[in-house]
């Protein structure tokens, strides 16, 4: 009597293997190059409105709409933060849950008013709404951006294909907010500067349901194992493990500082004298340089390991932040924008391939989502300090006592987290 072999049961024949091998979409960023450079290209969009508001918007609230009180102008900042850090948080568990592509869609769609609004504003209410507009796009749309170049190069190339995506998104900003500045200087704070932010999110939105393939299909090729639970995932990244929770600590000072940057320092500048243009300028170097250093530090933590730039680059930050407080030249400040964005630019993408690194295929989502929900709520946090910390002490002490957090949270680092890049040590 012949034995019963259920089907599928078997050794595959050759022509089965071939058939299931070519079917899976392919890891690695030159087999993918096509894509993800216009993810790249559309992550620059992504920065692009942000970058809309860097010169402009903390000016608005002193010229146009009178306000005087640091805590209430960065207000904007505030609401930007809280808004992001909860999207991003949903993005991660919607792009695992549905696809990384509605995701980036839908982030589009909720951008669409944010230059209009900016344009008609009839009071500073209206600017803060449209920085909750300008939050859920940056978080649907900047999360999913990250998520599918990690889902197409794989676990080698992590680093690099974190350097190129936040380079375009923060060299985007640059951009925009010198361009902005410039047209600012010549035809005033509106509407003429968000007119580039229209035809921003036109792009992105047309570039992304026409063009953009979906990648969740790749993490197949990586996938081991269930899905983790979301609160599981939540508490690793949180407190549970020390590589995760010190990592999501310094993003979280990073954007504080750069919330500290974003609404306080045009003020600050503007109080020593400086005009819009020049404004312009110093808010364009630091993401500038933020913007393009990421290319080489990316690649570079792909090759001598996660931590030490990230280590070095809050204790930059740090000194940077604090030249700040303590000079009054324009000169002083474009070295010390310098130094910020190199400082950044020597985190940002490493912190991102270090979640990466640790999570699991199964849970990358979620802990991409976890770590940038503690990420962007620096933005808020920077802007409750800097402010109540400016109004109560000036703005030099509030920007001082920021550097010195920076500089401890590089330490918290050090004393925390473990090298995470592939191949460095055992998991």
């Amino acid at each position: 009597m012949r034995s019963f072999r259920p089907s599928g049961g078997g050794p595959r024949s050759p022509h089965t293997r071939l058939m299931t091998a070519t079917s899976l979409p392919a890891l690695g960023l030159r087999c993918n190059a096509g894509q993800f450079a216009l993810l790249v290209a559309i992550n620059g969009l992504v920065g692009g409105m942000v970058g809309q508001e860097r010169t402009v918007v903390p000016l608005l609230a002193h010229d146009v709409f009178g306000l005087t009180g640091f805590t209430v102008v960065l207000s904007f900042v505030l609401a930007f933060g809280v808004t992001k850090a909860l999207t991003n948080l949903a993005a991660g568990a919607l792009a695992d849950r549905y696809g990384r592509k509605p995701v980036l869609v839908a982030g589009w769609l909720v951008g669409l008013p944010v230059p209009l609004v900016l344009i008609w504003a009839p009071d500073w209410g209206w600017v803060i709404l449209a920085n909750v507009l300008l939050g859920v796009n940056q978080g649907l749309a900047w999360s999913s951006t990250v998520i599918m170049k990690i889902d197409l190069v794989g676990p080698a190339r992590r680093g690099l294909a974190m350097g190129l995506n936040e380079a375009a998104g923060y060299g985007a900003v640059a951009l925009t907010a010198l361009a902005t500045g410039f047209i600012a200087a010549q035809a005033g704070l509106r509407p003429a500067p968000f007119f580039l932010g229209l035809a921003i999110v036109g792009l992105g939105l047309g570039a992304s349901v026409l063009f953009v393939r979906e990648t969740r299909g790749h993490v197949a090729l990586e996938r081991a194992g269930a899905a983790q639970r979301w609160r599981t995932v939540a508490a690793r990244s949180t407190f549970r493990d020390p590589t995760l929770s010190a990592v999501s600590q310094a993003g979280l000072v990073n954007n504080l500082n750069d919330g500290m940057a974003w609404g306080l320092l045009p003020l600050f500048y503007a109080s020593h004298g400086l005009g819009i243009a020049e404004i312009g300028i110093l808010a364009a170097a630091y993401p500038a340089v933020w913007g393009l250093g990421q290319i080489g530090t990316g690649a570079l933590s792909d090759r001598i390991g996660r931590k030490r730039l990230i280590v070095g680059g809050m204790l930059v930050q740090a000194v940077a932040i604090g030249m700040i407080a303590i000079t009054a030249t324009f000169g002083a400040w474009l070295l010390a924008a310098v130094l910020l964005g190199l400082g950044t630019a020597m985190v940002y993408p490493t912190l991102l391939a270090s979640v990466a690194d640790v999570a699991a295929p199964s849970w990358r989502g979620a802990a991409i989502g976890v770590y940038r929900l503690w990420r962007d709520l620096g933005f808020a946090v920077g802007a409750i300090v800097a402010g109540i910390l400016a109004d109560r002490a000036g703005m030099p002490f509030a920007i001082g006592a920021i550097a010195v957090l920076t500089g401890a949270s590089g330490v918290v680092v050090l004393l925390r987290m473990r090298e995470t890049r592939p191949g460095s040590e055992p998991s």
